[in-house]
């Protein structure tokens, strides 16, 4: 009998209660939407009385609802930084011979 080591970014999928339905749902959410329902499955963990199940179920939205607003705070740095860099080019080329031309 062989013991075959998992893949952590595929346990992270298969060992889930999450539906597949709340995890479409989770990723078409907004920034302020994921990050009040994070506040909430922290304070639902926070206040105890769970059983294990139930935690672990908070604990796994929890994980799911960072993930999303990671990944929506991502994309905004990238754009401002990609901004930033246009702004820089622009000024470093403004009143340039080859930018009147």
């Amino acid at each position: 009998m062989t013991v075959e080591a998992q893949d952590p970014q595929k346990t992270d999928t298969t060992a889930s209660s999450l539906t597949q339905e709340e995890r479409e749902r989770i990723a078409s959410m907004s920034y302020e939407e994921a990050r009040d329902q994070l506040i909430q499955a922290v304070q639902a963990l926070e206040a105890g009385g769970l059983n294990l199940d139930q935690s672990m179920r908070q604990w796994e939205l929890g994980e799911a609802l960072a993930k999303r607003a990671q990944t929506l705070l991502d994309q905004v740095r990238a754009k401002l930084d990609a901004a930033q860099a246009q702004q820089q080019t622009s000024a470093d080329t403004a009143g340039t011979q080859s930018n009147l031309e």
